[in-house]
């Protein structure tokens, strides 16, 4: 009777040993994605400097309205239709759009896109020194 109690005890103590390597093991892991160590979804936390965010693309919105749909654009940050006039900044990787003021606070906690997460990239942009007025379709 002793031996089985032993025995009981001792596959217990194995039993919530596993358990607690597993969740050790899943919280470790959940938090490495969010810190970037892995994962391909893996927030960025780096902060993006004022001369980094000004290298970015700013330009006056004009309203395209599509007859058929009548569908309009809106920033993801504040949730704002935009307006003739808007200040609006493009991402570079992503080709979203937002207004300036929303998406450089944003980009001073943060530097990714509010909307789908991508890295910010200022070296691929291309437009930044060109200039060139642009529209506010996406």
């Amino acid at each position: 009777m002793v031996d089985e109690i032993v025995t009981c005890v001792m596959l217990l103590i194995t039993g919530i040993a596993i358990l607690v390597i597993i969740h050790v093991w899943i919280v470790a892991r959940a938090f490495g994605e969010q810190n970037g160590v892995g994962g391909t979804f893996a927030i960025q936390r780096r902060i993006v400097s004022i001369d980094e965010i000004n290298k970015l693309p700013c330009f006056d919105y004009k309203v395209e309205v599509d007859e058929e749909s009548q569908s309009y654009s809106d920033c993801a940050v504040c949730l704002e239709i935009f307006k003739d006039g808007d200040k609006c900044r493009l991402l570079p990787n992503c080709k979203h759009t937002f207004h300036t003021q929303c998406i450089d606070s944003w980009l001073s906690k943060m530097a990714s896109c509010p909307m789908c997460r991508t890295a910010l990239d200022i070296s691929v942009c291309s437009i930044c020194e060109a200039g060139a007025e642009m529209t506010g379709r996406e």
